[in-house]
């Protein structure tokens, strides 16, 4: 290899929503990350425009919803193309919420080049080498081949991922048997649709800022092997062929087709190299859970490779990035497997469709799915306990402090764990503060006040992973030490320090 060399710690390939996000959580916990893209400039295009009410809780406890700009909620989802109330999620964020993809990568981008990463633009990876100590990372740029050495290499690179492949993943599932084809047209005044269904197929039309966002199937079409995506004269005919609807007079700004290919990598991590959203998993983006299943997958591995890669990372804690998203992706494919179903089939699921509309009818059954498909409902298995928050994402709850307030989303925003003393008084937690006091500053030790009637109004202590996910609540000095040793490792001080200085 031939070029420049360049030493990081951590290699991300990607710099999508994922790989973004990944790169400021990475920086958050000190790492040195290179982010290397093979475009030269961001797409533009609004691929995903749907957050989840757990993604934009994602960006809250990281303080960047401010970055993120007006956003606007929507409190009407679905569920195969069936109407699915959201809005009483238990999130200060229920809903979906309406964020063009570019808006996101535009703010990701500010955000992890300000904390410090270093983002390599027209730089495509060409090659992987696995050491015992390293991973050598070989990419194409601008100025000729490059070689990159890390501690580890994160493929947030899409579905397609050269990492996946490079690095032989295994990746198990299903082939594509539909597509849907979608595109951005400006110049066109059709009639906005929600999931209609013609005889021929199933149309969606919506406009926004002067473009119009059409999708369609056609029922009975099989996927094709597609190497490029479609041509906007393919929209206009099965358009018409469907809706009956004349669109030829519209300017495409871009076109693309996805399809229900659904696989899930076997392992997310294999040595010192780890696969991250799409490239951990491909579904249909039905109700944009491809970008928001990623963004969560990156919440949960940020904190814990920057565990590793300083060196006090208890034993088992990177692998439990799969051990606990994984089975979240198995679940998520699952529903996107059925919506799709529900979504693409063709008269034969007329029946079907009937009985479920007829059962978001009850309440429980709607507000199930509601729960799912927004991501609050994932409880991690973080240890022994019985109390219905441990392993679940911290409530959000206003805190009131001796210097004014606060609250537990704020607490998360330099992504550290966090032991909160709810007690409101100075000695009933003092033995678990000065616990916690060794392993600051992994650990913060925060005593605050919290709101009658909150979430955790009676909750005396809790432990709170740098996720926002419950590691510890509400049990003895015993549990809270093999709580902190099995998340954060070993003291970070010895504990006659730590016990002068709570």
């Amino acid at each position: 290899m031939t070029g420049n060399s360049t030493d990081t710690q951590v290699v991300v390939v990607g710099a999508g929503p994922v790989g973004l996000l990944l790169a400021g959580e990475l920086r958050l916990g000190g790492v040195d990350v290179v982010v290397v893209e093979r475009l030269l400039e961001p797409t533009g295009e609004s691929r995903a425009s749907q957050l989840n009410a757990r993604t934009m809780e994602v960006f809250d406890q990281r303080g960047l919803l401010a970055r993120l700009g007006e956003t606007q909620s929507e409190p009407a989802g679905h569920f195969g193309g069936i109407g699915l109330d959201v809005s009483d999620v238990p999130s200060v964020h229920a809903g979906y919420w309406k964020v063009p993809q570019f808006r996101t990568e535009d703010m990701l981008t500010g955000w992890a080049i300000e904390l410090g990463a270093d983002i390599r633009r027209g730089h495509e990876l060409t090659g992987l080498t696995s050491h015992a100590d390293h991973v050598d990372v070989d990419v194409i740029g601008d100025g000729g081949p490059v070689r990159l050495r890390a501690e580890y290499v994160v493929g947030c690179d899409g579905e397609q991922s050269t990492v996946r492949q490079l690095a032989g993943f295994d990746f198990p599932g299903t082939s594509a048997v539909r597509e849907l084809i979608r595109a951005d047209v400006r110049d066109i005044d059709i009639p906005p649709k929600r999931f209609q269904r013609f005889d021929k197929g199933l149309a969606i039309a919506q406009q926004r800022d002067g473009i119009t966002r059409v999708m369609f199937h056609t029922f009975g079409r099989a996927a094709g092997a597609r190497t490029e995506a479609p041509r906007f004269a393919e929209v206009v005919g099965e358009w018409a062929r469907i809706t009956g609807e004349d669109i030829s007079g519209g300017t495409p700004v871009w076109v693309d087709a996805f399809d229900d290919t659904s696989r899930q990598a076997a392992r997310y991590r294999k040595d010192r190299i780890l696969l991250a959203g799409d490239a951990a998993h491909v579904q249909m983006p039905a109700g944009g859970q491809a970008l928001n299943l990623g963004v969560q997958d990156v919440a949960n591995l940020g904190w814990k490779l920057a565990a590793q890669v300083n060196g006090w990372a208890p034993d088992g804690l990177l692998d439990s990035y799969h051990d606990e998203r994984h089975p979240v992706g198995v679940r998520i494919l699952t529903d996107v497997r059925a919506q799709t179903q529900l979504l693409l089939g063709g008269p034969e699921v007329n029946a079907v469709r009937t009985v479920f509309g007829e059962l978001l009818q009850l309440d429980d059954a709607r507000a199930h799915l509601a729960i799912t498909l927004s991501g609050v409902d994932v409880r991690y298995p973080v240890g022994t306990g019985t109390h219905a928050l441990l392993g679940a994402r911290l409530p959000h709850s206003v805190l009131g402090m001796d210097s004014g307030s606060t609250s537990t989303t704020e607490l998360l925003h330099t992504a550290d764990g966090v032991l909160l003393d709810l007690t409101g008084r100075t000695t009933d937690a003092a033995e678990l503060r000065a616990m916690a006091a060794a392993w600051e500053p992994r650990v913060r030790v925060v005593r605050a006040r919290a709101d009658r009637g909150s979430a955790l109004s009676n909750v005396d202590a809790v432990l709170v992973r740098p996720d926002g996910h419950i590691a510890w609540i509400d049990g003895g000095a015993t549990e809270l030490d093999a709580a902190l040793r099995r998340w954060f490792g070993d003291p970070a001080v010895p504990t006659h320090t730590a016990k002068e200085l709570s």
